[in-house]
């Protein structure tokens, strides 16, 4: 019997950042333009998380079953590990877009929101394609594309729109947001590079090469730094996310110094904890209106 320990394993905590840090910016626009609604924040928060978690065990039952897993050297897999079964973890996956759909259906009524309606339905189909059918897109160098899309663009606008409505600065906010994000999945990528391309699954780091893929994690760790400069002059005190900046330091120099393999691991949690500080400082600053 899979133990609680081997779940929590398999829905990838070190993942989760990418979907609690929309929210929090997208909140933060919220509460800077005098709109924050509590439980509307909640609510996207819940959904975001389950998405995530179902992201995880979706794509831990889909590359299980194909035998991508076969060799895998970054965290533990359910189906891959066979510490559970395919059709466990298939609930599993279902469940949380399920309950994703259960609650983002009820923030849609509650807000009026109904163009987020198609925009929740694709999310939940992008879950599941990303590595699942017969043609997943993520074995097609579309994951960091997708990731940034949902996990910047989507999940940073819709968050503040429940709240506050249509927001401009809610758009530019999503563009670091969404960097951060890739990074997670550009690094997961490049630590799995040498048994993917085996196994027929083509990602963005496949495709790349080692030496591109290396400058692209760079380039989304340090662009949203960059980001926050022509924001300043509306809302100053979004320069509080450079604090997060000595946090990319290590994980950029170990990366271009050609760390790979399992020792990535490591660098995919300290990319990580500067997504979290980084969407925690620059939500607060976010939110502190000076008119």
């Amino acid at each position: 019997m899979t133990t609680m320990a081997q779940w929590v394993a398999g829905a990838r905590p070190r993942t989760l950042p990418a979907a609690v840090v929309p929210v929090a910016a997208g909140t933060g626009v919220a509460i800077g333009e005098g709109g924050f609604v509590w439980w509307a924040a909640l609510a996207a928060l819940f959904v975001a998380l389950v998405l995530q978690i179902g992201v995880n065990y979706a794509n831990d039952y889909s590359d299980g079953v194909k035998g991508t897993d076969d060799g895998r050297v970054g965290p533990m897999r359910l189906v891959g590990s066979k510490a559970a079964t395919p059709k466990a973890v298939l609930t599993a996956a279902l469940g949380c877009f399920a309950a994703a759909a259960v609650v983002g259906l009820a923030l849609v009524v509650a807000t009026s929101a109904w163009w987020m309606l198609a925009f929740g339905a694709l999310s939940i189909l992008a879950a599941w394609f990303y590595t699942g059918g017969s043609r997943p897109y993520g074995y097609r160098a579309l994951g960091e594309l997708s990731v940034f899309f949902f996990f910047g663009l989507v999940a940073v606008i819709g968050t503040a729109y429940v709240q506050v409505g249509w927001s401009w600065t809610s758009v530019w906010v999503a563009v670091p947001v969404g960097l951060l994000a890739m990074a997670l999945l550009v690094v997961n990528n490049l630590r799995d590079r040498q048994t993917d391309e085996p196994a027929g699954k083509r990602t963005l780091a496949v495709v790349l090469g080692d030496r591109r893929t290396r400058f692209l994690y760079a380039a989304c760790l340090l662009v949203p730094f960059a980001c926050l400069v022509p924001l300043v002059f509306s809302h100053p005190f979004a320069a509080l996310g450079l604090l997060a900046l000595p946090l990319a330091v290590r994980p950029v120099r170990e990366v271009m110094n050609g760390l790979q393999g399992r020792a990535l691991i490591a660098t995919l949690q300290q990319t990580g904890r500067l997504q979290i500080v980084f969407g925690l400082l620059f939500a607060i600053g976010l939110s502190v209106n000076l008119a």
